[in-house]
């Protein structure tokens, strides 16, 4: 584990940086979050902050405008073109797709569904094209897509920066190891597998 994060640290900043923009921006704009989940990459910045000195500030701008700006063309795709738009999408990503659940929210939730969709990885690349297809105002999608961007910049980045620190720290003063964190990681995966086949029974 640590090599692996030494070795993403060593990446120049520049680098970092523009992954960090540049995967939250594809996400709904081009359906990528379907694939590889935005908060994936922003986590991993907020690690590499820690363990390279790059502004953790700079992980959350970069963050906060890549995911404003992604979600904004999303929006945009959904005014223009309405849900019509998702039918050109590979099929291995329309397997994947939950509209009804993304419009059933906008319709409930009116701009606090682009708040809350921003925490969901499949509703976060649909939110804003159900909002841009359903006719929301673009001023109140601009005011939400903000505030649940810069939101969700903060707290992912932040986590991978704590959870860094608190990783170095429990292995330099109480001597857990890669091993013992793996076995953490394992044991809450299995625990969340046998909840989610205790909801299906």
């Amino acid at each position: 584990m640590e090599r692996v994060l030494a070795g993403i640290a060593a990446l120049p900043p520049l680098v970092v940086l523009a992954l960090v923009f540049l995967l939250p921006a594809l996400e709904s704009s081009t359906l990528l979050g379907l694939l590889i989940p935005g908060e994936t990459v922003v986590l991993v910045g907020g690690v590499v902050a820690h363990l390279s000195g790059l502004p953790l500030w700079a992980v959350i701008v970069a963050a906060a405008v890549g995911a404003c700006l992604g979600d904004q063309v999303g929006y945009l795709l959904g005014r223009r073109y309405g849900p019509g738009v998702l039918a050109r999408a590979p099929a291995v990503l329309r397997r994947r797709l939950d509209l009804d659940r993304a419009r059933r929210l906008v319709a409930a939730r009116g701009a606090m569904a682009v708040v809350i969709g921003r925490w969901v990885a499949v509703l976060r690349v649909l939110v804003p094209l159900a909002s841009g297809a359903s006719g929301m105002r673009r001023s109140t999608f601009g005011w939400a897509n903000v505030t649940g961007g810069l939101l969700w910049a903060v707290a992912v980045a932040t986590l991978g920066y704590l959870g860094s620190a608190s990783y170095r720290y429990l292995e330099r003063e109480l001597g857990i190891g890669t091993y013992t964190l793996l076995a953490v990681i394992v044991v809450l995966a299995l625990l969340a597998f046998w909840r989610h086949r205790r909801r299906a029974h």
